[in-house]
């Protein structure tokens, strides 16, 4: 039997994008879903086998908005079973995963940081860089660092060249 959990569109303490007020919500939604995706495998590592990241269609009355859910093949794999349960809950911030926030709501036009998540992720992975030493400023960013950076090899490729070159 399969089954999907719903993630949520972020972090749970975090401003998103609202259908109906936010304008160009389909773009900053998927934008921040894509977001929310890279910053739990930040904080959690990539899905094993036996489960993924899917976006969810919400419809309503005012349209559809988008949700991230993982959607799991194999719940009797141990590995998927603790994945699941360390995601289930997601992350209340954007910073428990060294990530900013994708979109700012605080002025009356939502500003976006960065339009992919490419640049989303090599900036988290130069937040959570390790200093010359090697050592890391904060410990969790030894875990948040060499998650993002099994995941995404081309962006910490990026991330290291972008550091040699200013160095």
């Amino acid at each position: 039997m399969s089954y999907t959990i719903d993630l949520g569109a972020g972090p749970a303490e975090e401003d998103c994008a609202q259908l109906g007020r936010s304008p160009d919500f389909d773009t900053l939604n998927a934008l921040e879903i894509e977001a929310y995706r890279c910053a739990l495998i930040a904080r959690h590592g990539a899905p094993p086998a036996g489960c993924r990241f899917r976006t969810i269609a919400n419809h309503h009355d005012f349209g559809c908005y988008r949700t991230l859910g993982l959607r799991i093949t194999d719940e009797d794999d141990a590995a998927v079973s603790a994945y699941a349960e360390a995601v289930e809950d997601g992350l209340a911030t954007w910073i428990e995963a060294g990530f900013r926030a994708p979109v700012s709501y605080a002025g009356p036009v939502p500003v976006v940081d960065h339009i992919d998540t490419a640049a989303i992720v090599i900036g988290a992975l130069m937040t959570t860089r390790p200093a010359c030493d090697g050592t890391f400023p904060v410990a969790d960013f030894a875990v948040l660092h060499a998650n993002l950076a099994a995941a995404f090899p081309a962006e910490a490729a990026t991330a290291r060249a972008r550091l040699a070159a200013s160095a």
